[in-house]
């Protein structure tokens, strides 16, 4: 509790297991629409705590299958959300619009819920629902597996919880019992906005996590071997090591992770991160920060894959043929060879 206390001066309010109540969704019918990596977990999960939830899948496909494995009776889509109080969209991004326009929009009653694990299709208007629906978001910040895992293992990861339309007065509060359901109030709960959600998650992707990250591996790996230096070698150092340092970033902070490593990486870290993460870089970083702000993205993803999503194929083949990944493939098959069995 203390510690709780402590972080609340940091954060804000963080709502915990005393402040979220599933008795405000026992008696609804839940429908999951998608049994991808977050689809999975949140079915697994809710139907563990004892709630009423349907699965309502588009196809019976590989999806289907794993969960006819898993114990869960899949249903169409269009059974699934007939009859339910609540619809969960955990398909992809792209993929809500067409579902909620063809299987959702029609069935769609006064009092009804749609609930988000990311803001994208709210914040930027693909999917505009009537004001007499509530909308709100549960967002875990971990992928589905860990979701599920963390639940299973009798904790949870942190949620942000966001309520764009509030037709009951009750809509941060169910918010927070599908939080709850989730296991995240083992964890802690914030309290966001669909845009804030939304815009912070796609700068985190693209500034660093996918889009930075990414460029500055390859980068670094091809920097050494244009100096001479073996595949294999640039490999191991620019590229594989990387888990490792993460690995204690989450566990310990950037301090932390920087008081684990020897006294000659501390230094040369940082003395040389802020030469190459130069205010150059950082500007161009603030270019496409503003870029995802002002909506430009949206709307270039959104023609992108309307357009059949060719750009997005052709960057993935380069990947995929790139000398990192030709080499990686073969000193991955290596130290996963190492690691002992869970």
């Amino acid at each position: 509790m203390n510690g709780v206390k402590k972080l609340n001066k940091v954060l804000g309010k963080v709502y915990t297991e005393n402040d979220a109540d599933l008795s405000y969704l026992k008696d609804k019918k839940i429908a999951i629409l998608g049994y991808g990596s977050q689809g999975r977990a949140w079915t697994l999960n809710l139907i563990d705590s004892g709630l009423d939830v349907r699965l309502g899948l588009e196809r019976e496909g590989n999806s289907w299958h794993r969960a006819m494995d898993d114990g869960v009776k899949p249903m169409k889509t269009e059974d699934a959300v007939k009859d339910a109080d609540i619809v969960i969209f955990l398909v992809p991004d792209m993929v809500q619009r067409k579902i909620y326009n063809e299987r959702v929009k029609p069935v769609l009653r006064k009092g009804m819920d749609l609930v988000f694990a990311h803001g994208f299709n709210i914040h930027y208007k693909l999917i505009q629902p009537p004001d007499y629906v509530d909308v709100y978001m549960a967002a875990p910040k971990a992928p589905g597996p860990s979701v599920r895992e963390f639940f299973v293992k009798g904790g949870g990861v942190p949620v942000l919880v966001s309520v764009a339309n509030n037709y009951s007065g009750k809509a941060l509060e169910k918010a927070l019992a599908i939080a709850k359901g989730l296991g995240a109030t083992k964890a802690g709960v914030l309290e966001t906005t669909f845009r804030e959600e939304t815009e912070t998650d796609l700068m985190g992707e693209q500034l660093d996590l996918v889009g930075g990250l990414t460029e500055m591996l390859r980068s670094t790996f091809h920097t050494i071997v244009d100096l001479g230096y073996r595949p294999e070698m640039a490999y191991f150092e620019a590229i594989n090591e990387m888990k490792l340092i993460t690995d204690q970033i989450y566990e310990k902070g950037l301090s932390g992770m920087l008081r684990a490593v020897s006294d000659t990486a501390k230094y040369g870290g940082l003395t040389v991160g802020k030469y190459v993460i130069n205010d150059d870089v950082r500007k161009r970083m603030r270019e496409k920060a503003e870029r995802i702000k002002s909506g430009k993205f949206a709307d270039e993803w959104i023609e992108e894959y309307d357009e059949g999503s060719k750009h997005l194929e052709a960057l993935m083949a380069d990947l995929d043929n790139s000398l990192e990944e030709q080499v990686g493939k073969e000193l991955r098959e290596i130290v996963l060879r190492g690691q002992p069995e869970k």
